[in-house]
């Protein structure tokens, strides 16, 4: 029996708290609901001053961000052996429209996007938030079919790529463009 009762809070660094929480509030109407400042860390007792924002991103999920102002400035997001593709943020939005709307808003404030990508099973746009960020919004549009048919080839898939390290191609339908379940 699984212990976990899902994401309290997902927690990053960001290079100014004031102007995330004003970006994510007028690019993704995310809502701004807690505030904490501290001058020395509660669970290290490090003294360090920080403010630590919280935004409520739908679904009781919640997105956290740490200002640090007596750290060095922030290089980047990720570490410098891995791409800055990898490691991103997906939110679930309802509709290809909702999407194309947030994407529209953006590229008016000259904000790059990304996309639409069509990943089959869901669809999304990729760009980053004011820290460097990459955010990804997906609308998910996977049929049950879709989705029996890659929960029946998950652990082949698995166990192929953890011995060759090269991509198994049990669901290459995905991105292929044939649009046909299990095509090789």
């Amino acid at each position: 029996m699984a212990f976990l009762n899902g994401v309290h809070h997902v927690a990053y660094r960001c290079k100014n708290a004031k102007a995330t929480v004003e970006w994510y509030q007028k690019y993704l109407d995310a809502n701004f609901i807690l505030a904490i400042a501290e001058n020395q860390v509660p669970s290290t007792k490090e003294p360090d001053p920080y403010m630590h924002i919280f935004i409520d991103i739908g679904g009781g999920n919640i997105l956290a961000f740490f200002e640090l102002p007596t750290k060095p400035e922030m290089i980047a997001p990720s570490d410098a052996n891995t791409p800055s593709w990898t490691q991103h943020l997906a939110l679930k939005v309802d509709s290809i429209e909702t999407m194309m709307k947030v994407k529209a808003r953006m590229e008016a404030d000259s904000i790059q996007v990304i996309g639409p990508t069509n990943h089959t099973i869901f669809q999304s746009i990729y760009f980053r938030d004011p820290s460097g960020h990459r955010l990804e919004l997906a609308v998910n549009t996977a049929t049950p079919q879709m989705d029996k048919a890659l929960d029946d080839v998950k652990w082949d898939m698995l166990n192929e790529w953890d011995r060759t390290k090269k991509a198994p191609t049990h669901a290459r339908w995905m991105h292929d463009g044939s649009g046909r379940i299990g095509s090789d």
